[in-house]
């Protein structure tokens, strides 16, 4: 699982924590590391739209040691909302994860990847779609196409084809605020999930008094711009023990993921603490095709 670690001057960094989920879908973390050691920068390559960038991890260093701090110009007040997603292709996997960069007056959209979770490549990503935040790449090419998820115009959501995985161009509303929880705006909460028929996607609404909510759709597998079904109602919203904290009334995730027959979510309260939830596959499908 990855996390957002905020320091000093609210600066933003990525790390991580493992765990376990048992038969019966019970979660348990593993305890956290005491230290988190530096990582090697083993290369700088200049881009026309900034640096590639290289680090790595001494060897024997625990994932949750990890962290990974800003070390770029576009990055230097904080990575914020990594949405990670195993990728395959020619049967080969790739860890990709869209993110946030924060300048400290502007944002873009950059690129992690990694195979071993040791060393990682950060680069930007290029093109229109790009200059804004929340883009979540599919876990495979559509159609022999890369696809992405992005929110280009701060309220709908968007979905992308392309290519070149660090060029994104235009796109097309994919969905729209439809229903009260999802008025003021809409983005994605993750990459979507392939769940044999359909592609599940979470997204997250933003209502009255801007309380945040998730919600999911279903999309077409094979036209996945195909929007099947979505949900009328959230299902999770802050309760009122939760409403309160850094960022009072939002609920938000950048991901989940299925295991056995359940969908595991972890989600971030407030901007204060995590909680998990899971959710019976089969019955969230029925529930989003009964609408």
């Amino acid at each position: 699982m990855s996390l957002r670690r905020v320091g000093e001057g609210h600066i933003s960094s990525l790390s991580f924590r493992t765990g376990t989920i048992d038969a019966a879908c019970g979660l348990k973390l593993d305890p956290i590391a005491g230290r988190a050691p530096a990582p090697h920068i083993r290369g700088r390559t200049p881009t026309l739209h900034g640096e590639e960038i290289e680090v790595v991890f001494p060897v024997g260093t625990e994932l949750s040691e990890c962290v990974i701090f800003p070390v770029s110009e576009a990055q230097k007040n904080g990575i914020e909302d990594a949405r990670f997603v195993a990728f395959q292709d020619a049967g080969k996997t790739t860890y990709f994860a869209t993110y946030t960069a924060y300048s400290g007056q502007a944002i873009r959209s950059e690129l992690l990847e990694t195979t071993d979770f040791q060393g990682f490549r950060l680069s930007p990503l290029n093109g229109v779609a790009a200059q804004n935040k929340g883009m979540a790449l599919f876990p495979k090419k559509i159609l022999g196409k890369y696809a992405m998820i992005g929110r280009q115009d701060n309220e709908n959501i968007h979905i992308l084809f392309s290519d070149d995985i660090y060029t994104w161009n235009d796109g097309q509303i994919l969905l729209h605020p439809n229903y009260p929880w999802e008025f003021v705006q809409m983005g994605n909460c993750g990459s979507p999930i392939d769940l044999g028929a359909y592609w599940l996607l979470l997204t997250h609404g933003v209502g009255a008094m801007r309380r945040y909510s998730i919600g999911a759709s279903l999309l077409d597998k094979d036209d996945p711009s195909k929007v099947i079904a979505r949900s009328k109602t959230p299902l999770i919203q802050a309760q009122e023990p939760e409403r309160d904290g850094y960022v009072p009334n939002v609920v938000y995730t950048c991901g989940a993921m299925v295991h056995d027959k359940w969908l595991v979510l972890p989600y971030g309260v407030a901007d204060t603490f995590i909680r998990f939830a899971t959710i019976d596959v089969a019955k969230l499908i029925g529930t989003l095709l009964a609408g």
